[in-house]
C-alpha cells in the first residue's frame, strides 16, 4: 500500500486560535520563504557599529511560552550585556529553520531532538548546542467527543502533521505500538494549522499539537480535546525543544555565550514567574491572552534548567530508536551532531 501525502495550504496563523483564513498561493508562500531566506543573508552573524555580536535565531513556530527563555534574555537585556544583538525570527514554514542554518543563511534555530536526529542521518551539517525544553510536549490529538477512542480507531483515517519527517516518524511509531502502520492512514500537510483542521474535521487527528497549547487552545474554544502522550505510545523520551547551529559555526564564541545567557534567562524565569510572564506577554500585543497564560503556567516546569548539558544516554537511546524504527539505515557518530558548549572566558 502506498502512503497518501495530501497537503492543505492555510494563511499562516500568527495569532494563537486565529481563524483559518483563505488558501495561500504556492507562489506568495515562495516568495515569503523567498524574502526571510533574503533577509538571513544580510542578517548572519556580523557586527554591529557597538561591536556586539550579532546572531539570527529563527523560531520554529509563532512566539509562544516555549520561547520564554528567549524573549525573557532578549527583553531584559541578559544578551546585551554580554555582547549580544540576537534576532529572532518566526518562520514562513516550519520545515525551514534548520535547512537555513544548515545553508549558512541563519546562525542558531529552535529545533526537536527527534528531527535533528533525521537530519544528521541525511548528512545536514547541525548540532546540537542547547536545550530549551527538556521534555516532551508532542502528542497525538484527537477531538475528544470525536469517534477516535484509541489510537487503533485511526485505521483508515487522517492524521494532519506540520513538521515533515519527524512527526510522521513519531506517529509511526505510535501506531506500530497498536498494529497499524503509516499506510494505514492518510497523512495531511496542515502547516501550522494544527488544531483548526482538527476542530473543522478536515483531519481525524493531528501529530505535533503540543499538550501545553494545543489542548488549551481547544479547550478554550469549546472544543476539548484527548491527547496520547508520545512518550506513553511507544517512543523514547526527548528533548522536545533544542538550538542548532552549523557544525562550523558552534565553536564560534558568541555561540557560548548564547547559551550561557540561556541558563541566566531561565534562572530568572523560575525563580520570577509572575514577573517574567509580564515581561513576555508585552512582547507582542497577541501574546497577552488567555490561551498563552494557560501555556505559561504549563511549560514552566519543563525549561532546561541546564541548557548546555547534554544527556549522552537519551540521544544514544533515540539513535537506537531511530534505526530500529528503520527511520535511517544508521546514526552517525553522536559527538558529529551533538555540542557541549564550553563556557566562554
Amino acid at each position: 500500500m502506498v502512503i497518501r501525502l495530501t497537503q492543505i495550504t492555510t494563511k499562516r496563523q500568527l495569532q494563537p486560535g486565529q481563524s483559518v483564513g483563505p488558501a495561500r498561493s504556492a507562489r506568495a508562500a515562495l516568495r515569503a520563504i523567498a524574502c526571510t531566506a533574503a533577509m538571513l543573508v544580510s542578517l548572519t552573524t556580523a557586527h554591529t557599529a557597538y561591536g556586539a555580536d550579532k546572531l539570527t535565531v529563527m523560531l520554529d513556530w509563532f512566539v509562544n511560552p516555549d520561547h520564554a527563555t528567549l524573549v525573557i534574555a532578549k527583553e531584559l537585556g541578559f544578551f546585551s550585556e554580554a555582547g549580544l544583538e540576537v534576532e529572532l525570527i518566526e518562520p514562513a514554514d516550519p520545515n525551514d529553520p534548520p535547512k537555513l542554518v544548515a545553508a549558512g543563511k541563519a546562525d542558531l534555530a529552535v529545533s526537536y531532538q527527534p528531527q535533528l536526529h533525521l537530519q544528521a542521518a541525511q548528512g545536514l551539517p547541525l548540532t546540537r548546542v542547547a536545550t530549551l525544553v527538556a521534555t516532551p510536549l508532542t502528542t497525538l490529538l484527537v477531538l475528544e467527543d470525536g469517534p477516535i477512542k484509541e489510537i487503533a480507531d485511526l485505521k483508515g483515517g487522517k492524521v494532519g502533521f506540520s513538521v515533515g519527517g519527524f512527526e510522521d516518524a513519531l506517529l509511526g511509531a505510535m501506531l506500530e505500538k497498536h498494529g497499524l502502520s503509516l499506510t494505514d492512514v492518510e497523512l495531511v500537510n496542515v502547516n501550522f494549522s494544527l488544531s483548526p483542521s482538527l476542530i473543522s474535521k478536515q483531519v481525524d487527528a493531528v501529530i505535533g499539537a503540543y499538550r501545553n497549547f494545543e489542548l488549551n487552545q481547544m479547550d478554550i474554544v469549546g472544543h476539548p480535546g484527548k491527547a496520547f502522550y508520545v512518550e506513553e505510545e511507544g517512543v523514547p523520551a526527548y528533548d522536545e525543544l533544542i538550538v542548532v547551529a552549523n557544525r562550523e559555526n558552534a565553536s564560534n564564541p558568541a555561540v557560548a555565550k548564547f547559551v550561557q545567557v540561556l541558563e541566566r534567562a531561565v534562572q530568572f524565569v523560575i525563580n520570577h514567574p509572575d514577573e517574567s510572564w509580564n515581561v513576555f506577554k508585552t512582547y507582542k500585543k497577541e501574546l497577552d491572552d488567555e490561551l498563552n497564560k494557560r501555556a505559561w503556567r504549563d511549560t514552566l516546569p519543563r525549561f532546561a534548567l541546564r541548557p548546555a548539558a547534554l544527556d549522552v544516554a537519551r540521544y544514544e537511546r533515540f539513535a537506537k530508536f531511530i534505526v530500529s524504527s528503520e527511520l535511517a539505515k544508521s546514526m552517525p557518530p553522536l559527538d558529529t551532531y551533538t555540542t557541549t558548549v564550553a563556557s566562554p572566558e
